[in-house]
């Protein structure tokens, strides 16, 4: 049998607001209920896009550091290395917030950064297509990965207030309910030994009368 609440007085006023208690707490549970089943399948449908974002970032970064290799072989690391330090630039990453079954998510945006061979800095001559075919492989990349970002906080944010929900109906279901008709029960039953020992009681008095009337 569950717990009871403390300090409980036994008393119809009592007894009236805990099946009040009841009446809400059930009702919360279902609502936490639904909530929790609602969000489980949106975090499926976001793990899915996250897979998909995952393996379109793994295949992208694959094709990059491919490509960035041929250019290596053929230009050597120094020569790779004193190129990426004049085609530095900045990057400006949008962010915004979605609502998502009342879970804050982030929507992370950022412009095509892909560039014109022209406009990377570095000259013709001393390069190569391989080095062009990498340049232009990381710039996608760096977009996909900003994507993969975003789902990867969705899904945590998400993941999160599935467990705190699932915390909150198993709060419920299995302590908060239960010790509330536990206490419930307690005072019924005291409220019936009361008016038992309160007949019996009276019962006795009118006994006791009545003997001193004969």
């Amino acid at each position: 049998m569950a717990e009871t609440l403390p300090n409980v007085k036994p008393t119809r006023m009592e007894l009236l607001k805990l099946k009040r208690r009841v009446k809400l707490a059930d009702r919360g549970h279902k609502l936490l209920k639904e909530k929790r089943d609602a969000l489980v399948s949106e975090f499926m449908v976001v793990i899915k896009e996250y897979k998909e974002a995952r393996k379109r970032a793994e295949e992208s970064l694959q094709i990059a550091f491919h490509n960035l290799l041929m250019a290596e072989v053929l230009l050597g690391s120094w020569d790779i290395e004193q190129i990426s330090d004049i085609t530095l630039r900045d990057i400006d990453l949008d962010f915004a917030i979605k609502n998502i079954m009342g879970v804050s998510v982030p929507i992370m945006k950022v412009d095509n950064l892909v560039r014109k061979v022209n406009q990377r800095g570095y000259g013709f001559l001393s390069t190569n297509a391989q080095l062009d075919d990498a340049a232009k492989s990381f710039e996608e990349s760096i977009m996909v990965i900003v994507n993969l970002a975003e789902m990867e906080e969705s899904v945590r944010r998400i993941a999160e207030e599935v467990e705190k929900t699932k915390r909150r109906v198993n709060a419920l279901e299995y302590i908060v309910i239960p010790r509330l008709k536990a206490t419930i029960k307690y005072i019924e039953m005291r409220m019936e030994e009361i008016e038992r020992e309160s007949f019996m009681r009276l019962k006795k008095i009118k006994a006791s009368l009545e003997a001193r009337k004969k």
